[in-house]
């Protein structure tokens, strides 16, 4: 088989964690994990489970991404295009899976990530819609945090975060939320209302 990536080179016989047989290449490091072999591994391990949480873009792991990491590639064994999955870190990169044979495809340094994270047993998941909806939504919780600090500062931004984890988890919270968003918008200072005084 040749390697995805360097096209023209030979891929040769490996093995990963736990004798996981791949075949790997000498050139770019990447390596191909076989579907037969990656779901018998799979089945020996005692804790394959599904990974509820997406990881953090700000989770500090320390990874350099493979320059062929955005390259596209076919499938080693059936020549389909491999699909791809974003791991979205700090320093976010693509497993790529063939769609047909299910064979996986992890460039340098990607596998070593995947266990630190806890999602090498399960890494079709990854290519789920349900997975790929949970990236987007935290994707797009952690731009609004990073928005809120840019316009409140850190520690305004902080009682901001606390108090609403505070207000999720009430049984009554909505209530506190409706009376912030009064406050704020009307911005009338709290006990106007009650000192006020008319004249007759």
């Amino acid at each position: 088989m040749q390697c995805p990536k360097c096209r023209k080179v030979t891929l040769l016989e490996g093995s990963l964690t736990d004798k996981l047989a791949v075949q790997y290449c000498q050139e770019c490091k990447g390596t191909w994990i076989p579907a037969r072999e990656y779901e018998a591994w799979q089945a020996r391990q005692t804790h394959n489970r599904v990974v509820s949480q997406v990881p953090s873009t700000t989770l500090n792991v320390d990874f350099v991404q493979s320059p062929f990491d955005t390259k596209a590639a076919l499938c080693p064994e059936c020549q389909r295009y491999l699909a791809r999955a974003k791991v979205n870190l700090k320093t976010p990169f693509y497993v790529e899976r063939c769609p047909q044979c299910r064979g996986i495809w992890c460039d340098k340094g990607e596998w070593s990530i995947l266990e630190q994270l806890g999602l090498h047993t399960t890494i079709e998941q990854l290519f789920t819609n349900e997975w790929q909806t949970k990236v987007r939504e935290r994707q797009n919780w952690e731009k609004e945090r990073k928005a809120t600090v840019e316009k409140l500062g850190h520690e305004l931004a902080a009682e901001v975060f606390a108090l609403a984890e505070l207000l999720a988890s009430h049984p009554n919270g909505d209530f506190g939320v409706a009376y912030l968003v009064r406050r704020v918008s009307t911005n009338v200072p709290p006990n106007n209302a009650s000192n006020s005084s008319h004249s007759w």
